[in-house]
């Protein structure tokens, strides 16, 4: 009998990568291309929407043929997708009308602050604050500034969608054009309760009803490919940290994942109930089996966290690679006083401040880049558990252990620190790529690949864990003056 295999496609924020998984979960191959990151004005950050599709076209073969793979032998394609990223282009044609306006764009302050006013009724159906985040305000950006652009879509002549709608689209020839509910959630144009799109939200923010993408469920039938993997099915699409939570097997409600990347995105599942949100945090769809109802998952979005390590080496110079930080950090006890709060584009959960900037603060001539470097690792700390705390109150669940992913987690220290401020066991599993072995699980199940949610479960196997050592005393201490030291980014940046 032939072994099967089944391809992730994950589109991610700086690259696209291709991976080969077997039937027990193990990568077999990767290929990996990044793509060019544009930032035209301050604020505004793009991508070439046709850039990451060649790239896909170029990665798929290269991905088969590390793996000694031929078509006949993958068993489903699924993907995994940078969220909120947002594109808009010709029906008829393929291009592109611009290039695709990413996740961490912030061109649409003035429009959110000028329907804030009007937005309650929208913020309930879809379960997100109005904020430059989120894709519905850029789709009426682009749609407003782009001359024509409006007339040509209310004509029915333009498509949208996130970039797993571009990717399906491109890869199956034009023929479906799809979105997925863990991916259309992130709009502000899905009702969260119906999952399909809600007309009030819809002409809320301006949008033809015309070029949306059908919304289905994460896990099903996205059709079959005619390029990049022509004749296998796509089995699946999720957005990535949906993916993530998947690919950690959090299946049952209150289990929860963060993964710790550019930015570090929490999720609990909440299971079938839809969880409203009163303490900062997103309502959105952990992922839906065709023919079952929605699992839900209460989620806290950091904007910056890796990113800050990253300013921290290329800005400031102080470190020349990143693993570099561990160690300058382990020179010191403490961080002197010093706390570093990365409002780099305002703070994203619990606080959804978009006008706070980022802050040092306590510093003193006692303090050296050793304490800096601590105050950058428990930046990330403290952050997580600003969400933790939000979501304990929020989901009445109580965290009891919090599995981590991404590539921050090969910093001991900072995962100690984390323990530490939540008072809770870290756990992370063997395999590291849980965003693109999510999608690959996902896309298994839908064709049958893997039988069951429990098969999936005896895949998952602990490689390491941190267990709280903090002080009571300290922890509480170092937190308030966290709190103090936010508080200190709030009304930087004033409405023009």
């Amino acid at each position: 009998m032939t072994e099967k295999y089944v391809v992730a496609i994950d589109q991610g924020t700086t690259s696209t990568r291709c991976i080969v998984f077997d039937r027990r979960g193990q990568l077999v191959s990767m290929a990996q291309q990044e793509h060019r990151q544009y930032f035209p004005r301050p604020g505004w950050a793009e991508h070439d929407a046709m850039e990451i599709w060649r790239n896909v076209e170029r990665l798929a073969p290269r991905a088969l043929r590390q793996a000694g793979v031929t078509l006949d032998q993958v068993a489903a394609v699924g993907i995994a997708n940078q969220r909120e990223t947002t594109v808009i282009w010709d029906k008829h044609t393929g291009v592109p009308a611009g290039r695709a306006i990413t996740w961490q764009d912030t061109r649409t302050s003035s429009l959110v602050h000028a329907l804030s006013e009007n937005s309650a009724d929208v913020s309930e159906i879809s379960g997100l604050p109005l904020m430059t985040y989120f894709s519905g305000p850029r789709l009426r950006w682009m749609l407003d500034q782009t001359p024509g652009l409006h007339q040509r879509a209310a004509r029915g002549e333009l498509l949208c969608g996130t970039m797993e709608t571009w990717l399906i689209w491109n890869l199956t020839g034009g023929r479906r054009h799809v979105t997925d509910v863990t991916n259309a959630s992130r709009t502000m144009l899905l009702d969260i309760h119906s999952l399909d799109w809600s007309s009030k939200a819809i002409d809320f923010f301006g949008i033809p009803h015309a070029m949306l993408p059908e919304v289905r469920p994460s896990i099903g039938d996205f059709g079959t490919a005619s390029h990049a993997f022509p004749g296998v099915r796509i089995g699946a699409a999720l957005g990535d940290q949906q993916a993530a939570l998947f690919g950690q097997t959090c299946f049952t409600a209150g289990e929860a994942k963060c993964t710790y990347g550019t930015g570090s995105f929490l999720l609990l599942n909440t299971g079938p109930e839809l969880v409203a949100s009163n303490n900062g945090l997103l309502s959105t769809v952990a992922y839906q089996i065709a023919g079952s109802p929605a699992a839900y998952a209460l989620e806290g979005s950091i904007a910056i966290t890796g990113s800050l390590v990253q300013w921290f080496r290329d800005q400031l110079e102080l470190i020349s690679s990143a693993p570099e930080i561990e160690t300058l950090a382990r020179t010191v006890t403490d961080n002197g006083g010093c706390y570093i709060v990365p409002a780099f584009s305002g703070l994203y959960a619990p606080h959804w401040r978009s006008e706070a900037r980022g802050v040092i603060v306590g510093l003193t001539s006692y303090i050296t880049k050793g304490h800096l470097a601590r105050a950058v690792l428990e930046a990330t700390a403290w952050q997580t558990r600003e969400v933790v705390d939000a979501m304990n109150a929020n989901s009445g669940l109580g965290l009891s252990t919090l599995k981590v992913d991404g590539g921050m987690t090969a910093d001991n220290l900072l995962m100690q620190m984390i323990a530490d401020v939540l008072d809770v066991p870290l756990v992370r599993p063997l395999a590291v790529e849980t965003v693109s072995l999510g999608a690959a699980y996902a896309a298994g199940l839908a064709v049958g690949y893997w039988p069951d949610l429990d098969g999936l479960r005896r895949n998952w196997h602990i490689a390491g864990q941190w267990m709280p050592a903090m002080d009571p005393g300290i922890r509480a201490a170092e937190y308030a003056n966290w709190r103090r030291a936010v508080e200190r980014t709030f009304d930087w940046i004033q409405p023009a």
